[in-house]
């Protein structure tokens, strides 16, 4: 019994320690890939680069996506984890020009850019201190995600602004969702791969900014 609780003790401390260092892997590698990302978004607004369209944009992220987790246990999916961010960042480039150039673009997109971080921090924050498991969410938050991105494919060829605006109101909402989901998931165990736990918190990032772009837009009287 004395061994078998030493060994459980063990065992307990080495999972911990391993879900600690994938955990400090995953915030590094983030850090660096919205660095990334920041810059190649800018290298386009200055180059002011149009955006490759919906089609292109859709190729390019799947594409990137498929090769990064097909690669993710090697040095190799990395590089695809950068190919994959800055070319986010390159569509983000148009995007924010196209705020910038409205009369209070600047204030969107500087309160999009704020409210993201908040509730980025604030939902990791949450989950790191309380610990709180959220697998529970998992199937929800997928079938949210395929409905929800159905239904913007819906909106943008059947030309629906408020079904837009639903979308992204459901984004928001779905990618906090993520946010506690991932981090849950590193802090627990189930998730061993920081190169696939930075691209979820990433995505989740990414659309959580653009949707929230979106809404102050539409708020703000400008779309």
């Amino acid at each position: 019994m004395k061994n078998s609780a030493i060994a459980a003790t063990y065992g307990d401390r080495a999972a911990s320690i391993s879900s600690n260092k994938v955990l400090r892997n995953t915030y590094m590698l983030l850090s660096m890939t919205l660095l990334f990302s920041g810059l190649t978004a800018g290298v386009a607004m200055v180059l002011n680069l149009p955006h490759p369209g919906l089609l292109l944009t859709l190729g390019g992220y799947f594409g990137l996506l498929f090769l990064t987790t097909r690669y993710r246990d090697s040095a190799l999916g990395l590089a695809f984890v950068f190919a994959l961010t800055g070319f986010m960042g390159y569509t983000l480039g148009p995007i924010l020009n196209s705020y910038l150039a409205l009369a209070n673009g600047g204030q969107i997109v500087m309160t999009a850019m704020v409210s993201t971080g908040a509730i980025f921090i604030g939902l990791s924050a949450f989950t790191l201190v309380t610990r709180k498991d959220f697998s529970f969410m998992g199937g929800f938050l997928m079938v949210g995600i395929l409905v929800a991105f159905l239904a913007g494919l819906g909106a943008i060829f059947f030309e629906m602004p408020m079904l837009s605006l639903a979308v992204s109101s459901m984004f928001v909402l779905l990618m906090s969702g993520l946010i506690l989901y991932q981090t849950s998931s590193l802090i627990h165990g189930g998730e061993t791969n920081y190169i696939m736990a930075t691209v979820t918190l990433y995505v989740s990032i990414f659309n959580l900014f653009t949707s929230m772009l979106h809404l102050l837009g539409f708020m703000g009287g400008d779309e």
